[in-house]
């Protein structure tokens, strides 16, 4: 399993982060998805993780901007 996180710019509340959580956890090889609002974070967690700009399409289909890797 590999984890890799992303700052997310956008993100003010809840439903932020379940459109988020939502979206990322469509992506192929994605099994886990933990977003902190406060911090500008998602996390994401995967047996086979998937290529970032796959990560930021799905974010930017939420409607925010991944900005890049922690």
């Amino acid at each position: 399993m590999s984890t890799q996180a992303y700052t997310v710019e956008g993100m003010t509340c809840g439903h932020c982060a379940a459109a988020v959580t939502r979206e990322v956890s469509a992506v192929a090889g994605v099994s886990e998805v933990a977003v902190d609002v406060a911090a500008k974070t998602v996390t994401v967690t995967g047996d086979a993780m998937p290529a970032d700009e796959a990560i930021a399409a799905a974010v930017a289909e939420a409607g925010y901007s991944l900005t890049g890797r922690r």
